[in-house]
Order: structure tokens, then sequence, then C-alpha cells
């Protein structure tokens, strides 16, 4: 942690106790040794996501960094999620790992916040940051709704939700009978026996 954090006078003139091109690179080389254990393991019983040494080094570094320095980790890892590969599928997971598995809630509040603020710009998005912030809000097992930091204020509320309608577009109409060719009415009429 502390090869991480710049000295106090590069720290005045960065504008951040961090050395965040060291900390961008240290997330990406961890990514890509991850990246390469899995493939090489793929003949073998591969172990989960979650139970690997890569996946260790970001979750104490989520745990042991100041806000600050969380936020920067956070930032790094976003930054690699990009469009569909093993690189960016492999990033989703860790935020999303690191988001149903953080012990405090602060944790979860900055890596919604990091996809937040990426979502909220201009488009094009990248896909693997549309899949992701998808992937957190319409599955259960991360409980995304139920946070109170999703709710703390009308305006954040009425954000999400613009957020959220903006990367999933508006509920698909419902076809109507006819469209389904007289589906409905057939499937209407079939009696269940008990």
């Amino acid at each position: 942690r502390h090869r991480l954090m710049l000295s106090p006078l590069e720290t005045v003139s960065a504008g951040t106790r961090f050395n965040v091109p060291l900390l961008n690179a240290l997330v990406l080389y961890v990514g890509i040794q991850a990246i390469s254990q899995m493939q090489s393991k793929t003949q073998q019983a591969q172990s989960p996501i979650s139970q690997s040494a890569p996946m260790e080094v970001f979750q104490r570094l989520v745990t042991e960094l100041d806000t600050e320095g969380r936020y920067l980790l956070l930032n790094a890892v976003a930054n690699q999620l990009r469009y569909p590969n093993n690189h960016t599928h492999y990033f989703s997971c860790v935020l999303l790992f690191m988001f149903s598995e953080a012990q405090q809630e602060i944790v979860q509040e900055q890596i919604t916040r990091v996809l937040l603020e990426r979502l909220i710009v201009n488009r094009p998005h990248p896909w693997g940051l549309l899949i992701t912030f998808i992937e957190l809000i319409k599955n259960p097992r991360y409980k995304f709704w139920s946070h109170g930091f999703t709710r703390c204020a009308p305006e954040i509320e009425r954000l999400f939700e613009s957020v959220a309608h903006s990367c999933m577009g508006p509920p698909a109409p419902r076809p109507s009978e006819e469209e389904l060719g007289g589906v409905i009415s057939g499937v209407n009429s079939i009696q269940v026996s008990e």
C-alpha cells in the first residue's frame, strides 16, 4: 500500500497522495496474470475467480486503501470495461464480486459511483461498462435497489432510474394475440388437470 503513495512533494504537484499510473499498471498487471492463469488451467480443475490470488490482491486493496485510494483503484478496474473479450469479462466479474462481497456499504457505493459517473456522460458507452451496470441492477444476487445510497434523496433515486432506463431501454411491448398467431387463445383454452 505504501508503495502506491507519493512523497509529500509529489502529492502537491499531482493533486493526489497516490501514484495513479502505478495503481493503473498494477490493476492491469494483476488482471492479465489472472486471465493467463485461468487460460492455463483450462485442462485442469479450475478454481472459481473468487478463490484466486489475483482476487485476493484486489480484495485486500479495497479493504486497506482509504476512500481516495479505493476510488482510484475502482476507476482503474472500470477502465478495463471495454468491448466483449476475456479481459473485459474478467474485470466485470471483479467489480461484481467486490460489490457482492463488500463488508461496508461505502465500497458498494463507490463501485456504483464509478460506474454511474461513466454512464451519465454522453454516449457511446463501452459495452463492458453497460453489461456490468445492467448485471448489477438486474441480478437479485446484488440486492442493488435495497441499498440506502440508491434512495438517499429523490434526485439520486430519479438519476438511478433514469440511467437504468437508458442502459436497458424501455421495456419490450407485449405482443398482441394477432402477432402471436392465436397462440394465446390456444394456451388459454388448455385445461390443466389436477
